[in-house]
């Protein structure tokens, strides 16, 4: 019987999540989620298991609710590195979850560092 997608995604993405944890131990994690409809970022701490700042196309402050394009995904990644430096976070390490690399996903990355985030 041929996997789902969605089966395939889930082992994607522990994939990754597992080889970044080997590599990063005792760095804050930048976690992405895409949807259909918006996309979000996270910035957790492992060890104590604790989100230390968020961004999301759902909130009205960055003008973009409801979006999920290029330009949105730009606002959280900026937005995202602004409050990893009020929160008092210089590095993260970036997991991309079962997502590619390329388009929403990579804006959002690149908006990070040009926000002053060490990924």
């Amino acid at each position: 019987m041929a996997n789902s997608k969605r089966t395939l995604f889930l082992k994607r993405r522990m994939r990754v999540r597992n080889k970044l944890r080997k590599v990063n131990s005792g760095k804050m994690r930048l976690s992405v989620h895409r949807s259909n409809k918006n996309i979000s970022a996270q910035l957790i701490d492992d060890v104590n298991g604790v989100t230390l700042a968020s961004a999301s196309t759902l909130e009205k402050a960055l003008g973009v609710v409801g979006k999920n394009n290029v330009e949105a995904a730009t606002k959280v990644g900026a937005a995202i590195a602004e409050r990893a430096k009020k929160a008092g976070v210089e590095e993260a390490y970036f997991d991309r979850g079962g997502f590619l690399f390329h388009g929403k996903v990579k804006a959002l990355a690149e908006a990070a560092r040009e926000g002053g985030l060490k990924i």
